[in-house]
């Protein structure tokens, strides 16, 4: 009769390591969450991975194929049937969880979109004024959205109002380009701005 595997090698993380693997699922339960090793509850399960031979296995057979390389079997699909593991070092697998998270939320990083009002007859002071601070919003990445606001009889200004927004354009055409010609929307002539990509 065979004996039953011994699991006193070196797959089972120390007592620190061990500690750490714990906290960090315990403070990241929707990221970190998984089963391993002597955590994991299932009779048979699915192992996948570069390291191993692709199968179904008993949970003593998987946990020996990970004792034997010194590495962890780690549940990473508990609903399915049988759960699915890999043998994989727990730590390195929570680092490439949280790359893999990070680049996820680089991508899908929010548009900031920044406002600047002018009037029908801004001067010239104020309209460099709100220049730099455009040029400053593109050179951060956000997008840049100026209105011209026509108030009551003001609105007879309408062509005054385009005039100075694709100004405002040509004067930023270095940093960023227009994503939308001037248009009337109410009482406000808007015309965005997007940032160029540096080279």
């Amino acid at each position: 009769m065979d004996k039953k595997p011994s699991w006193t090698g070196p797959r089972k993380p120390s007592s620190d390591n061990n500690a750490q693997a714990k906290g960090a699922r315990k403070g990241d339960k929707d990221k970190d969450s998984h089963a391993i090793n002597d955590d994991i509850t299932a009779k048979e399960v699915r192992l996948v991975g570069d390291n191993v031979e692709p199968g179904i296995y008993p949970i003593a057979a998987a946990m020996k194929i990970a004792d034997e390389q010194g590495l962890d079997l780690i549940e990473i699909s508990p609903n399915a049937n049988p759960p699915v593991c890999r043998v994989l070092d727990y730590q390195k697998f929570l680092y490439q969880q949280r790359k893999r998270l990070k680049e996820q939320k680089a991508k899908s990083t929010k548009v900031v979109v920044k406002e600047i009002r002018f009037g029908p007859q801004t001067d010239d002071h104020d309209y460099n004024f709100k220049l730099k601070h455009a040029m400053e919003f593109l050179k951060e990445g956000a997008k840049v959205k100026a209105y011209v606001f026509f108030r009551g009889r003001s609105i007879l200004f309408k062509e005054q109002g385009e005039v100075l927004l694709l100004r405002f354009a040509n004067d930023l055409e270095e940093l960023g380009k227009v994503e939308q010609m001037p248009i009337l929307e109410g009482k406000r002539m808007t015309i965005l701005l997007t940032p160029k990509k540096s080279k």
